[in-house]
């Protein structure tokens, strides 16, 4: 029974991922707002939505250590997995906007933030409200990025934005519930073989709540849209971190590790190292995406390692 609502959620997500890149593409030509901007945003924080239901919920019910886990999972396989992917299977991702020179601090700070307030091993309420705070300054950063920048306006005159708002929030609706179910599955398939939670909070349920992301980034690529997909992952992890762990850091403090997941932290940390390199180089091809897979090999290893222990 599991693996067929596995397989059921995984349909909703392909359907509502598609519609929310179709409708986000309405709206930003609508609205001349620039696809990475849309992709950093409104996708971004619609495709971390299961990612912070999941982490609120462990945080209320004494598990910590899951949302942390599940934050740092979804990190590295946001980067190395999905991205990595996507530079196999696109012909070209040729993003438009400088991704260096205007969000590579983006790509790497939340990260190092997380560092500095998890070194006494926990992240805290203040802690919580100082990461929310933190999307508050990207969000601004953004907003600035776009102001006087000149647009090209194309023909909408078919444009609904009523119809466009259903079907966007319909999609968002079809990705969360899909994410949901995905994750309930796997989680059930992996206690019935016995892996501990932070094992399930790094790699399956990362894995589920990373689908979105990879599912977005898919179709966009198939739309040659680079921007959105780079968006979307530098978004989305600036989310994972800000408000995913922020929210959760405010219902009960989130222990870290380092001494037992100081490996699969570190893999987080090459990941979001390696974007910055990517970026600054405009390395968005085959081989970067087999060097972010590799990454993503160590961790998956490492996690198999600790279930074989």
């Amino acid at each position: 029974m599991e693996y067929l609502v596995f397989l059921a959620s995984m349909s909703a997500l392909i359907y509502g991922a598609n519609r929310i890149i179709e409708q986000s593409e309405h709206i930003a030509l609508r609205f001349g707002i620039s696809h990475f901007v849309i992709g950093a945003t409104l996708i971004a924080l619609g495709t971390s939505l299961p990612e912070m239901a999941t982490s609120i919920s462990a945080s209320i019910q004494g598990k910590g250590e899951m949302a942390v886990g599940n934050v740092i999972g979804s990190t590295t396989f946001n980067i190395t997995l999905v991205l990595g992917l996507i530079f196999l299977i696109a012909k070209t991702i040729t993003p438009k906007r400088d991704m260096f020179a205007h969000d590579s601090a983006w790509a790497l700070f939340p990260f190092v933030l997380f560092l500095l307030m998890a070194y006494d091993g926990a992240i805290g309420f203040l802690d919580g409200v100082l990461f929310l705070m933190m999307m508050g300054a990207y969000l601004l950063f953004l907003n600035k990025q776009e102001t006087g920048l000149a647009h090209e306006e194309p023909n909408c005159e078919n444009f609904s934005l009523k119809q466009s708002a259903f079907w966007l929030l319909l999609g968002f609706g079809f990705v969360i519930v899909g994410a949901h179910f995905t994750i309930d599955s796997a989680a059930l398939i992996a206690r019935n073989f016995g892996v501990d939670e932070w094992l399930i909070a790094l790699l399956l349920i990362a894995f589920g709540t990373s689908l979105p992301e990879l599912i977005v980034s898919i179709v966009a690529a198939k739309k040659g849209n680079g921007d959105m997909i780079v968006g979307n992952i530098v978004g989305s992890n600036v989310a994972n971190f800000t408000v995913v762990l922020g929210a959760s850091a405010l219902f009960s403090p989130l222990p870290v590790n380092f001494a037992t997941h100081g490996f699969d932290i570190a893999c987080a940390g090459a990941a979001s190292v390696m974007l910055v390199f990517l970026t600054a180089n405009r390395l968005y091809n085959a081989s970067a995406g087999i060097g972010l897979l590799a990454i993503f090999a160590l961790m998956l290893i490492s996690g198999l390692g600790q279930f074989l222990a």
